[in-house]
């Protein structure tokens, strides 16, 4: 049987604000109006982050507009919602997180066989030199893609 993978939405900007030093799968409880509505493509995870109450991970800040078809069944577009980890995992998590400027972030949600999954990452945040220095080391290695490119043509 194929194992079939479908991003719904992917949060790019997580990876330019922070410095990406774990990721970890968590299944994600979520209502029928809102997996119609990632499946139509409505999510977004910009300013999301996950904390760990009570031995259980919550994602706050996570839009997912309501489904136009939805009528009463839609729910709050930012309630807080339920990731799903193994105790072990989420103990890991917090205990990483207590470390100062560490972070919790969604980086997407996808489809794994019918299931909603989301990639949760241990972050830690780029002060403004490392983003430039990011930047900076980028455009240098395109440029040395096409000067390689150019010598091969």
């Amino acid at each position: 049987m194929a194992e079939s993978k479908k991003i719904l939405v992917d949060n790019r900007k997580a990876w330019h604000d922070y410095e990406i030093l774990e990721t970890v799968e968590a299944g994600l409880v979520l209502t029928g109006t809102e997996i119609k509505s990632l499946r139509a493509g409505r999510g977004n995870l910009r300013d999301s982050y996950a904390r760990v109450d009570n031995g259980e991970i919550w994602v706050h800040n996570m839009h997912i507009s309501p489904f136009e078809q939805g009528n009463r069944a839609n729910v709050d577009p930012l309630r807080i919602r339920k990731a799903l980890l193994h105790s072990g995992e989420i103990h890991r998590m917090l205990v990483k997180t207590r470390e100062k400027g560490y972070a919790i972030i969604p980086t997407k949600i996808y489809l794994e066989n019918r299931r909603a999954k989301i990639e949760l990452a241990l972050a830690r945040g780029k002060r403004q030199f490392d983003k430039r220095d990011a930047i900076a080391e980028r455009e240098m290695n395109r440029e040395k893609e096409r000067a390689l490119k150019h010598d091969r043509d």
